[in-house]
């Protein structure tokens, strides 16, 4: 891979290519969750006063029972899991990353920009994105054999039983997590960076103080406490992504990978898929790397009509 950034969204660019009105369009380019935790109404402080420490340690409690984190670990709250990944390659002396592809390509990005090497051997570093994005690779806790590993599980939320948390009280072993994909709040912009200790003070010291706003701290806390929505939205979208793989695949796709947020096909052109579907005003994700792979994320439940005539 180039390092180039290539990312789902873009909505402004296909507007302004075939028209109509942004509430019209279906953007599917994304794995966010269509059906959002509901924030509620916010405390007046969290919008007008400084974060405060019992609001963040709040925050931080919650994130440790929900990921079940291990007692050895540490957690950061960040403003994305985009700030993290940005920081985290010079957290360490530069040498060879292995970073296996097609991937997220920040990850690629990032450790380029802070003077890393990509390599297919290397055993000083790598990064393993578990889920993987887009094919949905799932990594066994036995590959995660770096001295300094990163391991983004921005997408796992779906699958609480397979997260490598328990991997992040190792030494050098970083485990991320997104707050924007599982509960639909992309917009909110929190992530989280769970490893030893010492590595967790030296990403804090990276992101300065009140890295994460009012707002993000109590909507975060709010939804990590909130058990039985995760589980009531893991069954919805379990039953949505089948519901993804018997209309696409009725219409001559292949599955491909994926997640419950998003699922991966392969098709006999990907642009002319992609091209189609923005005839019908739905938005999809295709790749530089590939000519016949075709990502899209799932509909909201009042949108699957536009996707069906779409297709």
């Amino acid at each position: 891979m180039s390092g180039a950034r290539d990312h789902g969204g873009g909505l402004d660019a296909a507007i302004a290519r075939h028209g109509g009105a942004r509430d019209g369009w279906l953007d599917l380019s994304t794995g966010i969750n269509p059906v959002p935790y509901p924030v509620g109404a916010l405390p007046f402080d969290a919008w007008t006063a400084l974060p405060d420490r019992a609001a963040q340690d709040r925050l931080i409690a919650a994130a440790r029972r929900f990921w079940r984190v291990p007692e050895g670990a540490a957690i950061l709250a960040a403003p994305g899991a985009s700030a993290l990944i940005a920081r985290l390659p010079r957290l360490a002396p530069t040498g060879a990353v292995r970073i296996p592809g097609p991937t997220y390509n920040e990850h690629e990005a990032a450790f380029l920009a802070a003077g890393w090497k990509v390599s297919t051997r290397s055993s000083k570093a790598q990064v393993a994105v578990h889920p993987n994005n887009p094919d949905g690779r799932m990594w066994q806790a036995s590959e995660i054999t770096a001295g300094f590993a990163v391991i983004d599980e921005s997408f796992c939320d779906t699958r609480p039983d397979a997260s490598l948390v328990a991997l992040a009280g190792r030494p050098g072993t970083v485990v991320l997590k997104s707050f924007g994909k599982f509960w639909g709040l992309a917009g909110l912009r929190l992530g989280f960076a769970i490893a030893e200790p010492a590595l967790i003070e030296a990403l804090t010291e990276s992101l300065g103080p009140w890295p994460v706003s009012g707002p993000a701290l109590a909507i975060g806390a709010r939804a990590l406490e909130d058990q039985a929505w995760a589980r009531t939205t893991r069954e919805r979208l379990r039953t949505d992504a089948a519901r993804l793989d018997t209309m696409l695949t009725a219409r001559g796709a292949r599955v491909a990978g994926g997640t419950d947020l998003f699922r991966l096909y392969e098709v006999d052109d990907a642009a002319a898929w992609q091209e189609r579907l923005a005839q019908g005003g739905v938005w999809s994700r295709i790749f530089p790397w590939s000519a016949t792979h075709l990502r899209l994320g799932l509909p909201a439940p009042d949108r699957w009509g536009q996707l069906k005539a779409a297709l």
